[in-house]
């Protein structure tokens, strides 16, 4: 067996399932998961007759590098959404879904054999990229994600023997679980210290679509072009229709940026069988040229999060967020419970599942950054997600 599988963690659903193991919630009261961030909207219809219409395509098998349409079309929608010029044929790849295209990824750029090689991670983040790290034979750094600056990394914290060792530097903007957006200054500062340092970016953007501002997030490539950065070198962004299109199981998104990089991922991907089915294909290239349902179901999540979190704010330091459909809770220290213990607790007193933030961050300079928070993911209908409101909101009136 492959060593490094021991330094895997349990995945923060795992932990919750222990956490509730021999917990009935109360009878009368109907479960509400906040727990697990799966859109629930429904599929756009045009989607799944897309889906449905080109089964011929099953077939043949798939190119590695995708049909020159799909490409082509993800191309142009990043042209029209952040403004900027793409090769289809070097610096865009179908990928089934941003897991998998983050995993992959780090096994291509991270080189094992150099010594102390590190991969700094946001914290709290994203369990992939820490597994994808430990995999690859690397060392994570986490980076703390700051509460007084809107939850942004401090990038200026990290020491530099950490950037010395560093071959891959993690970005989630929109940010998950905080919602938080990365600026164009802090690009400026991330880019010049890729320059000096070398290593690689890999900006995780599947929550782009869902904002609740008039302007919509800058992106990882956006921000390198307004910069004069127009090769992206040493950049590539990752981006999924899961939740732009309400389609997780679709396993069908694109990353685009540095064409070096790409060739080798494209490499790796022909041997890992990472082909994406061409009923798939299809179905994506009427997905990515379709805005009207991404405007809608945007028009969805700002309504729901209009009306469920003045409701908590009362009860919670917790406040609108940049984008992504998350709120990240700050649990009142009155109550005298960590994160785990109010989950638990809430879970038993009315049936709401919320993610407990410790689950969600490492401990790292002395602290865990997601101690005392929890990550409620309000996917669900907007009366759904009222009703758990209202139930959170007493569960804490109850007890103050």
């Amino acid at each position: 067996m492959n060593p490094l599988l021991s330094r895997l963690q349990p995945y923060p659903f795992e932990r919750l399932r222990q956490l509730f193991a021999g917990i009935e919630p109360p009878a009368g009261l109907r479960p509400i998961s906040l727990g697990i961030g799966e859109p629930r909207h429904a599929t756009p219809a045009f989607i799944e007759k897309a889906l449905s219409s080109e089964l011929q395509g099953l077939s043949v098998y798939p190119a590695t590098a995708g049909m020159p349409a799909l490409r082509q079309a993800c191309a142009a929608w990043a042209g029209q959404r952040y403004g900027i010029a793409l090769d289809a044929a070097t610096q865009v790849l179908p990928v089934n879904g941003s897991r998998e295209a983050l995993f992959a990824f780090t096994q291509v750029v991270v080189d094992a054999s150099r010594p102390g090689a590190r991969v700094i991670c946001p914290n709290p983040f994203y369990q992939i990229y820490e597994g994808a790290t430990l995999l690859a034979g690397a060392t994570p750094w986490y980076a703390a994600s700051d509460p007084a600056r809107n939850f942004a990394v401090n990038w200026d914290a990290v020491p530099e023997e950490v950037w010395r060792d560093t071959q891959l530097t993690f970005v989630c903007s929109p940010g998950n679980p905080t919602g938080a957006v990365m600026p164009l200054s802090e690009w400026e500062k991330l880019f010049a210290l890729s320059e000096r340092y070398g290593f690689v970016i890999a900006s995780d953007e599947c929550y782009s679509e869902i904002y609740f501002n008039d302007e919509a997030p800058l992106g990882g490539l956006e921000a390198a072009a307004r910069l004069g950065r127009t090769d992206f070198r040493n950049l590539v962004m990752f981006t999924s229709l899961s939740k732009r299109s309400n389609v997780p199981g679709l396993r069908s998104g694109f990353v685009a940026g540095d064409a070096e990089l790409l060739k080798a991922f494209l490499l790796y991907r022909t041997y890992h069988g990472g082909a994406m089915s061409p009923v798939v294909q299809t179905a994506s290239i009427a997905a990515w040229g379709d805005e009207a349902h991404v405007q809608e179901n945007r028009r969805l999540y700002r309504e729901k999060f209009a009306q469920v979190t003045p409701v908590l704010a009362e009860v919670m330091d917790v406040k609108l967020p940049d984008a992504s459909f998350y709120l990240w809770a700050g649990i009142p220290a009155e109550l005298g419970m960590d994160d785990a213990q109010f989950a638990k607790e809430l879970y038993k007193t009315t049936g709401v599942t919320v993610l407990p933030g410790s689950y969600l961050a490492r401990e790292a300079q002395g602290s865990n950054p997601g101690a005392n928070r929890v990550r409620m993911a309000l996917v669900a209908e907007t009366a759904e997600c009222q009703e758990a409101a209202q139930r959170i909101a007493a569960f804490i009136a109850a007890r103050r």
